[in-house]
């Protein structure tokens, strides 16, 4: 176990690394809008590379985050429900979600997206739009999102079953919404107290 522990480390710290990192794309994504909307109405000229630029740097910060959404347990999901089970059926249900939903999509559509990539790579797919840009690197990052939230996927596994063995902490101990607005009440009321 200490060796699977290690390997969902590694994979953590990894997707933690690229989830933070990315992030950044979302201030380049705004940037180009900016100076493209300026261009625009100043200059009344515009490129649709521009915009497909716009929307590779937010697809890639989407993409690539959405491992280390889940490293965090910030993806959606129904609380109204799940809050109602003990602390081990939760586990029970994340492990069972991640077993045979999580996985088997991440799986099949990494199977799928690497001759659909391969394909665009090699005949150097372009836009179908007047001077944009090339559509390989907006699949490559579709590859590249899956790729990391199945590696995210193997770590929570592993986790979970640590966690329900006894092995370890939970990682992410769950707080209901209507705990959270609690404490989110109380640490208000001492901050003005204070």
């Amino acid at each position: 176990m200490e060796g699977l522990l290690a390997l969902s480390r590694a994979i953590d710290r990894v997707n933690e690394f690229i989830g933070k990192w990315v992030s950044w794309l979302i201030l380049a994504s705004i940037l180009v809008s900016s100076v493209n909307a300026v261009v625009r109405k100043t200059f009344n000229m515009s490129s649709n590379a521009w915009l497909e630029l716009q929307w590779y740097l937010f697809g890639a910060a989407f993409l690539l985050a959405a491992a280390y959404t889940l490293k965090q347990n910030e993806h959606i999901r129904i609380d109204i429900v799940y809050g109602l089970w003990s602390r081990r059926v939760q586990h029970w249900i994340d492990l069972i979600g991640h077993l045979f939903f999580l996985m088997p999509f991440c799986l099949l559509m990494v199977y799928y997206l690497i001759p659909y990539t391969l394909r665009s790579v090699r005949s150097g797919e372009m836009s179908t739009n007047a001077s944009g840009l090339i559509i390989w690197p907006a699949k490559a990052l579709l590859l590249a999102g899956f790729v990391l939230l199945t590696f995210q996927g193997i770590s929570e596994i592993i986790k979970k079953i640590a966690v329900m063995r006894g092995r370890m902490d939970d990682p992410n101990p769950f707080i209901s919404a209507h705990e959270q607005a609690e404490l989110d009440a109380k640490a208000l009321a001492d901050e003005v107290r204070s």
